[in-house]
């Protein structure tokens, strides 16, 4: 594949994953805020983020198609870009998710003062590993790639606050907010999980061998 075919996959992509990451700042200041009109935006930016994920998707194709008899490193790139777009559109999902949280609940506030901090902390993480995977996307750089696998003991352990916190002030929270942080904090886990498999798609895109971003499973504390 020739290096300015390349540029302009991983261009696409890094696009992308700004966006994507936007969508994500945008849901969590509706669902703190209790903005409704916000997180009407959010949602209806899912579609322009489908486009987007379509046109890169499409480049990718495109580039497969012109070649009788691609050799396996074109394979191996065109795949990878293909999965990358693939996890950032359910990132992007999740972020939809979020922020229909906070539209449903409106002009009620899913998420007290308390549990504020919490949930911004696993906001914020989510958004940093997702700008690690845009940097090194951008250099091609495999060993920040791989650095990203350690993120999900962070992941982990915001969590695992989160719930602490839900449990300390559950006296206070009614049933239903209760069960929406929940599923809150499943979206920022998930989108965070994510962010490091893209590490694998940046590993290939750079002609490496995949990483292994798997980290053990894990379950929720009693």
């Amino acid at each position: 594949m020739r290096e300015n075919e390349l540029d302009q996959l991983v261009h696409g992509l890094v696009d992308l994953m700004s966006q994507v990451g936007s969508v994500l700042r945008e849901a969590t200041i509706a669902l703190l805020d209790a903005d409704d009109g916000l997180a009407r935006a959010v949602l209806a930016d899912d579609e322009i983020v489908a486009l987007r994920q379509s046109e890169t998707d499409a480049v990718a194709l495109g580039l497969l198609l012109d070649r009788d008899q691609p050799v396996a490193t074109d394979l191996r790139t065109i795949v990878a870009c293909l999965r990358m777009t693939a996890d950032l559109r359910r990132m992007a999902a999740l972020a939809s998710d979020i922020a229909r949280i906070a539209h449903l609940r409106h002009p009620r506030r899913v998420v007290d003062e308390h549990l504020a901090p919490a949930v911004m902390a696993m906001a914020d993480h989510a958004l940093r590993v997702l700008a690690a995977a845009g940097r090194a996307l951008a250099d091609r750089n495999v060993a920040a790639a791989a650095g990203l696998a350690c993120e999900s003991d962070e992941t982990e352990r915001l969590q695992q606050e989160l719930y602490r916190g839900v449990r300390t002030e559950s006296r206070r929270i009614d049933t239903e907010d209760v069960v929406n942080i929940a599923l809150v904090c499943r979206c920022y886990e998930r989108y965070a999980e994510h962010a490091v498999e893209l590490a694998n798609g940046i590993a290939s895109l750079a002609g490496a061998r995949p990483l292994d971003t798997a980290g053990p499973v894990r379950t929720p504390a009693a």
